[in-house]
């Protein structure tokens, strides 16, 4: 599904280059849960918005389902990243003016889902995820816990063949935690193909590997 063929991410400043990123070489196949850990500053966040095309290397090859999204214009790699990708971030990125059922509905709009075919998806998932009750709240009127989940249901709203979680449980306590990585082992053993980031061991077993990262090289 992935292949990162010796990825490099720097910032440049007059003749001095910052890496983030060095030498990443790395085949993920459909259908694993990957974790990926690290130090803060270790490149992880930096490697995760690479993956979903929220960020474009400095050098190297990235080819996606054999796709080279190295090469591609920043339309593609949109188009790509809508039909392909849902993204869970640590701080939930709800849109707080809209309701739980708004929220949920916006990546269809995106994708241009006829309104018959859009309020049957919204329906389904929030029932699958027991949130009919709290369709019509605000995200500050919910919980961390359902905010995290109100996010994962909008990122798989779309049936994406890949959702990239950026410390999908840092803002919540045990409990919640705990619900949010069993609903992503769920989403993963019916077939989702998931990339965390994450600072906990705990979470990271969830997976069925871990890739460590240290000063923007992948640790052998």
């Amino acid at each position: 599904m992935i292949k990162l063929r010796n990825i490099e991410k720097y910032y440049k400043n007059k003749f001095i280059k910052t890496y983030v990123l060095r030498n990443i070489n790395l085949d993920i196949k459909e259908g694993e849960f990957v974790s990926i850990m690290g130090p803060s500053g270790s490149g992880k966040s930096t490697l995760l918005h690479m993956l979903g095309m929220l960020d474009v290397p400095s050098g190297g090859e990235y080819f996606f389902f054999d796709e080279p999204v190295h090469a591609m214009s920043e339309r593609k790699l949109s188009d790509l990243h809508k039909s392909y990708i849902g993204f869970v971030f640590q701080s939930y990125h709800l849109i707080d003016e809209l309701t739980v059922y708004e929220n949920l509905e916006t990546p269809l709009l995106y994708q241009k889902v006829k309104g018959s075919e859009r309020k049957g998806r919204v329906a389904e998932i929030l029932d699958k995820y027991n949130m009919v009750a709290k369709k019509d709240l605000f995200p500050n009127q919910l919980s961390g816990g359902q905010q995290q989940l109100t996010a994962i249901a909008r990122a798989i709203i779309a049936n994406p063949k890949l959702i990239l979680a950026d410390e999908p449980t840092g803002n919540l306590h045990s409990g919640q935690g705990k619900e949010i990585m069993e609903t992503l082992k769920k989403l993963n053993d019916e077939g989702t193909t998931i990339i965390q980031v994450t600072h906990s061991e705990l979470n990271a077993e969830y997976g069925d590997r871990i890739i460590r990262l240290n000063d923007g090289w992948i640790e052998e």
